[in-house]
This record gives structure tokens, C-alpha cells and sequence, in this order.
């Protein structure tokens, strides 16, 4: 039942896609379907936002429709299945006639148009910071299940409970870990056109013990040395080897020189700068960040905090991805996610605020009602795109909210207490079986509930007081049948 059920929802969204030849491309991440589309003017967005289990859609690089956590790992194997079969089936084009043009199709080619201008905002650091997104996206489930599995070895090894299995567990934790560097580099091969392989054969040196016989800038390398970092300076410096031997290398001798050529090229490159640079700066990240929460804890709380809302609709927020791998990888865990989950706490508070303050907009208090449970688990889309954005005022009550989450977490930081994660992606209350700390997993987890607590009553106060105008309160409180256009 439930594969017919997930298959229902992605039977739904495909003709409202443009149909399955409108579709180039399928992918997913924790929340969001991603579709690469042909023709964005044949999308009905409106029917799209309609749908029972569609959360929201959000328009960038590709067309992304929110689904949940769960859900959009079941229904995108189900979807990629219609479209094969509806491309399979589809009938040979038969030549276009002139017709008439409709209102529809005269609004399509406005928002066709409206879509183009904003492509033209698509900037080359923008577009960058999608291919490191798409790099480390895809890890992030390994991460979620090796960092729970940490946690729980960290636990039971306090309570001094099953000696001859936490070993194991150690093993189960920490092996995807130490070769994350080959699954970095596989991936950045993929996402700048090379071969993956190849791109993972050349990061594969970066965790290789042999390292530790080498030496580059008069000091010894040492295993490991330039994490993911390295790995993705060595996989992108693999794809432009391999693209130029594609380009002067004779067919008839591709198959043996490229792959040696690439491999052998970008791997001294590595051995001999990469890795001792890519070590450099990867040391100086995790220094400034224990710097900058040692000494301004509670002001760079309210700023990250704070700004990171925004940043995730700039899309500027992919710039941190790397920066929380290098983190974990380095210290066993990123001490800025926590205090960025604090954003969607103060959703959450505003959200509540919206639905006390609207209490005769049904619409939007059953999205309130059906995003809130979401929103707690730290899945702050529905909410956003369907609550605080739209209504203006409340998105940056919102801020406030996660602003002053974000300050009281930096302010233990100050005092000696850090709070941090061992994996990426989840956040809310979803964040507290990756949560770890210099003190403990107590008291790591007290500190984080309440920046959580204070991010939803500053939200919440925040919005009931500030966020709205007597207008705007005046307008969306009117019946439905008096209700302005």
C-alpha cells in the first residue's frame, strides 16, 4: 500500500510538470524533489502548491518541489519510473499547426519570461556553490547514520555497557569517515564532467598510510592530511588533466594514456601541494571557528543565527557545507550547526504567532497546522514558503527569533561549553541524537533546548507584537466573502 500510495503522489505532480517529455532530469535531496525541465511555462504551479503532500515548490537552477524527509526518498524512484514509461509510450511528435493564443498561454510566456530574468541573476558563484552543494549532498545520509551510530557508542562507552560490542560500533562509525575524502573526490569528478573513478583514485591518495613515507614543504605528510578539502582540489584539478589528454591524446591510445596521465599528474600535484596547502587552510577553519565562538560566542551566535534564514534564500548557505565537513572531520563535529538550527526555531515560534494572530484564515492556519510537526524535526521549508515569506514582516520576526536562539548557544560557547553536531542536515529536535559537546552529551543537550525554547518565544513574540501591521491584520482576518482582492 504504501508503494501505491508514493506512487499516487509522483502520478500526480507529473502532469502538472508539463508531462514526462517535459522532464530532463531527476534528482532529490532530504526534502525536495529537483526536477531539470524543458519547458518551465508548462508547470502549473498553483495545482502543484495545491497538492495534499506537496509542501511547497521553490524555483532555482532546477524546479524543486518540497515533499518532506522520507517521503521524497519514496515518491523520486516512483516518479523517475513515469516518466521512462510516459517517454517510452509517447507517440512521434507530429508537425505543429498554428493556433490561436489563449489567456493561459499568454500568462505562461510571461512567467516563461519572468523565469528567464531571473535566470540572468544566475551568477557564477552562485552556480559554483550549487556544484559543492552537489557534492556533499548526496553524503549526507551517511553521515546522519554514522554520527547516530557515534552517539550511540559515545553513550554506551559512559555507561561502561556492552564493552565487547562498542569496538564494533567504534568501526561502523568511524569507517565512512576516514575514507570520505574518496567519496568527495568521486563525486566532484562527476559534478565538473570527468570520470568519477578517477576523480576517487586521485582523492584516495589523501587517506593512503603510505603518505606518512613522504615528504613535501620540509615536513613528513601525514595520512589524511587536507580532508575533503584536498580531495576536492585533487578531483577538479583530475577533471581538467582528463579533459585535455580527451582533447590531444589519439583514440586509438586513450584507453592507457588518459587514465595514467590523469592519475599520475593530479596525484604528484596532490602529494607534493594539495595536501599540504588543502591541510593549511582546513587547520585555519577549524581555528577561526573555535576563535570566533571562544571570543564573540554570543554576537556571532546572533549573527549566524540571525542571517541564516536569508542566506538560505540567496542560496548562499551552500558555502557553509564544506566548512561543517572539514569541522567534523577535523574535531568529530561542526560547532556552527546548532547554532544555525536556531533559525528554524524562531520559524517555528513565528508560525505559531501567525496561526494565534490569524484566527479567522483558515488557509492559512491549516498550513500552519500541517507544517508545524515538520518544522519541530527542523524541516523549515513549508513554513517559510508558505507562511512567513509570503506575509513579509513575520520571515524577519522570524530572524529575530533565530538570532537570539543562535546568541544564547554562542554564549555558552564563551563560557567553555561547545555545542556541536557529528553530522550535517538534520536540525530541530531531529538534531539531538547527532549532538555532541566538550562536556558531555547532557549537558551539550540541555544548552541546545534552550536556545531551541528561546528561539521559539522570541519568534513567537516577536511576530504576535511586530509582525504584523493593523492592515495587514484587517486583511487577512476578513471573511472570505469580504476579503479584498
Amino acid at each position: 500500500m504504501a508503494e501505491n500510495k508514493n506512487r499516487d503522489v509522483a502520478a500526480s505532480i507529473l502532469p502538472l510538470v508539463g508531462g514526462p517529455e517535459n522532464v530532463t532530469s531527476v534528482v532529490h535531496c532530504m526534502t525536495r524533489l529537483r526536477l531539470g525541465l524543458a519547458d518551465r511555462s508548462l508547470v502549473q504551479d498553483e495545482a502543484l502548491k495545491a497538492l495534499p503532500d506537496v509542501m511547497g515548490v521553490v524555483e532555482d537552477e532546477t524546479y524543486q518541489i518540497v515533499l518532506g524527509p522520507g517521503k521524497v526518498a519514496r515518491v523520486t524512484p516512483e516518479f523517475e519510473a513515469l516518466v521512462e514509461e510516459g517517454k517510452a509510450a509517447a507517440p512521434a511528435p507530429a508537425a505543429s499547426t498554428p493556433h490561436p493564443a489563449t489567456a493561459e498561454e499568454l500568462a505562461a510566456q510571461g512567467a516563461e519570461l519572468r523565469a528567464a530574468r531571473k535566470a540572468k541573476n544566475a551568477t557564477p558563484f552562485k552556480l559554483f556553490l550549487r556544484k559543492i552543494a552537489n557534492i556533499f549532498v548526496p553524503l549526507i545520509p551517511a553521515l546522519i547514520g554514522c554520527g547516530i551510530v557515534a552517539g550511540i557508542n559515545g553513550l554506551l562507552i559512559n555507561l561502561e555497557w556492552l564493552p565487547s560490542v562498542t569496538p564494533a560500533l567504534a568501526a561502523i562509525a568511524s569507517g565512512f569517515m576516514s575514507l570520505i575524502a574518496v567519496f568527495v573526490g568521486y563525486n566532484t569528478a562527476k559534478e565538473f564532467g570527468g570520470t568519477p573513478i578517477l576523480g576517487g583514485a586521485v582523492a584516495a591518495i589523501i587517506v593512503y598510510a603510505g603518505v606518512a613515507n613522504i615528504e613535501a614543504f620540509g615536513q613528513k605528510l601525514s595520512p589524511g592530511q587536507g580532508g575533503v578539502l584536498g580531495a576536492l582540489g585533487a578531483a577538479v584539478l583530475a577533471v581538467y588533466v582528463e579533459k585535455w589528454c580527451r582533447k590531444w591524446v589519439p583514440e586509438a591510445i586513450d584507453v592507457l594514456v588518459t587514465p595514467t596521465l590523469t592519475v599520475l599528474i593530479s596525484g604528484l600535484v596532490t602529494i607534493f601541494g594539495l595536501m599540504y596547502v588543502a591541510g593549511e587552510i582546513s587547520t585555519g577553519i577549524g581555528t577561526a571557528a573555535n576563535w570566533l565562538l571562544d571570543n564573540t560566542g554570543a554576537f556571532a551566535g546572533l549573527v549566524l543565527g540571525g542571517l541564516f534564514l536569508p542566506l538560505v534564500m540567496l542560496g548562499l548557505h551552500q558555502a557553509l557545507i564544506p566548512i561543517h565537513t572539514t569541522l567534523i572531520e577535523q574535531q568529530g563535529y561542526t560547532v556552527l550547526l546548532p547554532i544555525l538550527a536556531m533559525a528554524g526555531a524562531g520559524q517555528v515560534g513565528c508560525a505559531i504567532a501567525v496561526f494565534k494572530r490569524l484566527k479567522h484564515n483558515t488557509s492559512i492556519r491549516n498550513t500552519i497546522k500541517s507544517a508545524l510537526p515538520a518544522g519541530f524535526l527542523g524541516v523549515g521549508e513549508p513554513l517559510i514558503y508558505g507562511v512567513s515569506l509570503p506575509l513579509g514582516r513575520p520571515f524577519i520576526t522570524a530572524c529575530v527569533g533565530g538570532a537570539a536562539g543562535g546568541a544564547f548557544v554562542g554564549l555558552f560557547s564563551m563560557l567553555g561549553d561547545k555545542v556541536g553536531s557529528t553530522a550535517i542536515g538534520p536540525s530541530g529536535w531531529a538534531l539531538f541524537p547527532l549532538l555532541d559537546g566538550n562536556h558531555g552529551w547532557g549537558s551539550t543537550a540541555l544548552i541546545y533546548l534552550g536556545g531551541l525554547l528561546i528561539g521559539y518565544a522570541v519568534g513567537f513574540v516577536a511576530t504576535y507584537f511586530f509582525g504584523f501591521s493593523k492592515q495587514m491584520l484587517l486583511d487577512l482576518n476578513a471573511p472570505a466573502d469580504t476579503a479584498r482582492p
